[in-house]
């Protein structure tokens, strides 16, 4: 044959096969990876958002965002706590395993890949800015580079609630205490602006906006003699809402300072709203909506002193631990759906991973729900765990429980009628009849506190309280314990 037909029939096959290699194909047209946004609020419970069905409420960009997106008509918050919550949504894992179980003791760092990590690995820019509540011991000061889990940019005050111009603050990047010129919900949401229009647009980026109104700051003596939280708040915001015309919780005695407290909550809630407005506002500018995730949710809600609550949250009823939960995807989720599946605080991370379809190669105690929820599936059986632990430091109290489709149960080892509790979620959506030991009821208990007993046993909760957790408490004491969790310290104990 002659030679040159020779060389032609030899490079011809070589060259398609390079140009259509499957591999080779698979890189060329690889998905870019999807941005992250996380917009957190402190202390909004569900109820508290138009989307919710809350009518007097003033949430424009919230309920825009549950109209371009899945609202979750089910999400709690397993331990209704600030830093709990901040840990699990970190980790994935029981607050016993990432130790982050009672306010200001640290999510360790040693333990798991935490969520920035993993992103990080992936190429991810990441920031956080806002409250922390994360770093455990002194609120006051700022977040060192080894404890920031994976954070590339961390601008934040730890923990403080002030949230005044000239009063709120965060640490700079020098380590200095920098005070913001205006309401910190606004400043901080600047300052993930800001930061979004200097990232490196060839690079996905993941990043978490926490914002720490609705919370209260402080207390004030109202006209009955008797000291309420206080939420009061920009004047602007205020004049939102008539306070003469705003319609309390049912079951709540109606008074002039439990209306201020309302006043100012429902006007810290439009505050936020309108941040969150800002910032979608810039993604709309930057032109990446289509590829990017933005979840918003809060760590718990606010009780508002209905069912006779002294503390605002570490409750198990709804006003304490029902969450807003609302998640834009536009190249996943279809818009305006809404889902009645269970969903817990364990189940945020791998759920946002599964999204963004990036396998951690890590085993989670929350469940990755990315496909479950637009199939609006309730399975029989299915619940939420519900707990609060405590040091003995505050008046909280230790109690276990669960939430189902039909039913929220809880229990303490004393006779709290606040924490020992059983509603029908359908029959009473309020929760203003409490069911416990009724005896109509008493097989519905049993199975609901063994459901309990189910998940206590999966994490080798044995019902701990303030004096357990002491018996075990590292010599560094737990506010600056970052080396082993409760849960390994108990097994020790135990040997």
């Amino acid at each position: 044959m002659n030679m040159k037909y020779t060389f032609i029939l030899f490079i011809v096959p070589l060259v398609i096969g390079c140009k259509f290699n499957p591999k080779n194909s698979a890189k060329e047209t690889k998905e870019p990876l999807s941005n992250l946004v996380i917009v957190l609020s402190d202390q909004h419970s569900a109820d508290m958002v138009g989307a919710y069905g809350n009518t007097q409420i003033i949430t424009p960009n919230l309920d825009q965002l549950s109209r371009e997106g899945i609202l979750l008509e089910n999400a709690f918050s397993s331990q209704p706590v600030c830093t709990p919550f901040r840990g699990m949504l970190m980790s994935g894992m029981h607050p016993l395993k990432n130790g982050a179980f009672v306010n200001d003791v640290p999510l360790l760092p040693n333990k798991t890949k935490l969520m920035a990590e993993i992103l990080k690995e992936k190429g991810y820019q990441t920031a956080y800015f806002g409250k922390w509540h994360l770093l455990g011991g002194n609120r006051d000061r700022g977040v060192p580079k080894e404890l920031s889990y994976g954070f590339d940019t961390v601008l934040t005050n730890n923990c403080h609630v002030d949230f005044r111009a000239g009063k709120s603050f965060f640490w700079n990047e020098k380590e200095e205490k920098e005070f913001f010129n205006e309401w910190e919900p606004y400043g901080q949401t600047r300052q993930a602006i800001n930061y979004l229009k200097n990232i490196d647009p060839t690079k996905p980026f993941a990043i978490v906006l926490s914002l720490h109104p609705p919370h209260d700051w402080g207390k004030f003596k109202g006209v009955d003699g008797k000291m309420h939280y206080r939420y009061d708040t920009e004047k602007e915001l205020m004049k939102l809402y008539n306070r003469d015309s705003i319609i309390l919780r049912p079951g709540l005695e109606d008074t002039p300072d439990r209306r201020r407290m309302y006043h100012g909550h429902m006007a810290q809630v439009s505050g936020v709203d309108i941040a969150l407005g800002r910032l979608m506002g810039q993604l709309k500018k930057m032109d990446i909506e289509e590829n990017t995730l933005v979840a918003f949710s809060a760590d718990h809600g606010d009780m508002l002193e209905s069912h006779q609550a002294i503390l605002p949250k570490q409750y198990p009823h709804d006003y304490s631990n029902k969450i807003p939960f609302i998640i834009k995807y536009p190249k996943k989720i279809k818009k305006g759906t809404k889902t009645k599946t269970l969903f817990g605080t364990m189940d945020i991370l791998p759920t946002l991973l599964g999204y963004l379809d990036i396998d951690s190669k890590q085993k989670y105690d929350g469940r990755d729900l990315s496909k479950s929820l637009a199939k609006n599936e309730v399975k029989k059986d299915d619940f939420v765990p519900l707990w609060v632990y405590r040091l003995g430091h505050a008046k909280n109290i230790n109690w276990r429980g669960v939430v189902t489709d039909d039913f929220t149960f809880s229990m303490d080892k004393d006779a709290n009628p606040i924490t020992n509790t059983l509603f029908d979620r359908k029959k009473d959506p309020h929760q203003l009849n409490n069911l416990y030991n009724h005896p109509e009821y008493k097989e519905i208990q049993e199975h609901l506190k063994g459901l309990t007993k189910q998940w206590m046993k999966r994490y080798k909760d044995n019902f701990y309280g303030a004096e357990d957790f002491r018996s075990v408490q590292p010599n560094e004491k737990w506010q600056y314990n970052y080396t082993k969790n409760p849960m390994e310290l108990f097994e020790e104990k135990n040997k």
